[in-house]
């Protein structure tokens, strides 16, 4: 189950455990215009644990779920071949 809230400046994500035998804390996802922040209460510490993402490395993750293993980038490779470009390739 979630639950969504539309703030000044932000959206937040409420994420509650419901289906696993074994319940999780609930995640609550910030999503800023510049970045998403991840919290989640930690109950052996009593601490909250945060994640904070900028919305570039948010694209990285759906990119790569069905690609093989090897290092990406999101900008543009050029290749130049005495000084002509021969191949312009976007990963992404």
């Amino acid at each position: 189950m979630f639950l969504i809230e539309h703030e000044f400046g932000s959206t937040v994500i409420t994420l509650i455990d419901e289906g696993a035998a074994q319940f999780q804390e609930d995640l609550i996802i910030y999503i800023f215009s510049e970045w998403l922040t991840i919290e989640q209460c930690d109950v052996r510490t009593d601490k909250i644990k945060k994640l904070t993402f900028s919305m570039a490395q948010l694209k990285d993750p759906s990119a790569a779920i069905n690609l093989p293993e090897v290092v990406y980038t999101r900008f543009h490779i050029k290749i130049l071949n005495d000084n002509i470009r021969s191949s312009d390739r976007n990963c992404f």
